[in-house]
């Protein structure tokens, strides 16, 4: 059978951003700026999308609440009025030119109503058809440590494996309730993994009894990098979370129906060589202010 080439991405912003209030009443979290590896000051939404296009992505869907649209349209889209632009450096005029045709390849889909993470996915799903899509988080942002991207390092995994994707990394047992975990059995140890079981936010007790990984150190585990390459059939199984209003701490999760794509057709999970940062958080946005650019 042959691979679908994976040439959209999926990025849902439409969260309120409550864990960075009040900053998020007047500045979207996905606006919030860092200093990029290119010494540029960017909107993190930016750097989320570059990492995208590094992978070969050609077309960009990005999950607004219909009131934002305007204002990621002003990033992407419109270009600075003649006035300001004449005041820009050349450098930045010519990055001016380039942020027009980067938003070119963004689209922006809406989310009326905030019900998690799973249901901003549901909201791609017209756009995204019957193709395979890389599904990125709205606040993180990612450093290779090889010549590859981490989203194309992803990319290449696919296209080996032909099924969907979950990036993976360690974290210690004390905040793996705060993440999504997987288990399952290594086809190259510390690289890929066929993916068995997905868990969200499991307690220490539940993952040391069903979440272990051999060779993983005690009271560690693998659990989710932020990044994902998914077949269209995740609608189906979103799609059925929602109508049947299952829901897991209150919200329509990923997780969740992941596992039951897992089931279905099989999973591969692959530690990323790389690192993730975390711009949700007031503590790990402030430490990525410092860690991203200098590495």
């Amino acid at each position: 059978m042959s691979t679908r080439k994976v040439r959209k991405a999926v990025i849902p912003v439409a969260g309120f951003g409550t864990r960075l209030f009040p900053a998020t009443k007047v500045v979207k979290k996905a606006l919030f700026p860092i200093i990029d590896q290119d010494g540029r000051a960017k909107p993190v939404i930016l750097a989320i999308v570059e990492e995208a296009i590094s992978a070969g992505i050609t077309e960009i869907g990005i999950v607004v609440q219909p009131d934002d649209m305007a204002i990621f349209a002003e990033l992407f889209k419109n270009p600075p009025p003649p006035e300001l632009l004449q005041k820009l450096s050349p450098q930045n005029q010519e990055y001016s030119k380039y942020l027009q045709e980067l938003g070119n390849k963004v689209v922006f889909l809406t989310q009326q109503e905030q019900e998690g993470y799973g249901h901003a996915v549901y909201c791609a799903k017209d756009w995204v058809g019957n193709e395979p899509f890389l599904l990125m988080l709205g606040d993180h942002v990612y450093k290779s440590d090889i010549d590859k991207s981490c989203t194309r390092q992803m990319v290449e995994i696919y296209e080996q494996v032909n099924q969907s994707v979950v990036s993976l990394t360690t974290m210690p047992a004390a905040i793996i309730n705060k993440a999504g975990c997987v288990t399952g059995v290594w086809q190259d140890f510390n690289s890929i993994l066929t993916v068995t079981q997905l868990a969200e936010k499991p307690s220490i007790d539940y993952a040391r009894e069903h979440l272990r990984v051999e060779g993983v150190a005690e009271d560690e585990f693998l659990c989710i990098f932020g990044l994902y390459i998914i077949t269209p059939r995740i609608f189906d199984f979103l799609e059925e979370s929602i109508n049947k209003n299952l829901r897991a701490y209150g919200e329509f999760q990923v997780t969740t129906c992941l596992d039951k794509l897992c089931q279905a057709e099989g999973m591969t999970g692959y530690v990323v060589k790389g690192k993730c940062f975390d711009t949700g958080l007031p503590d790990t946005y402030r430490q990525t202010f410092i860690d991203f650019y200098s590495g």
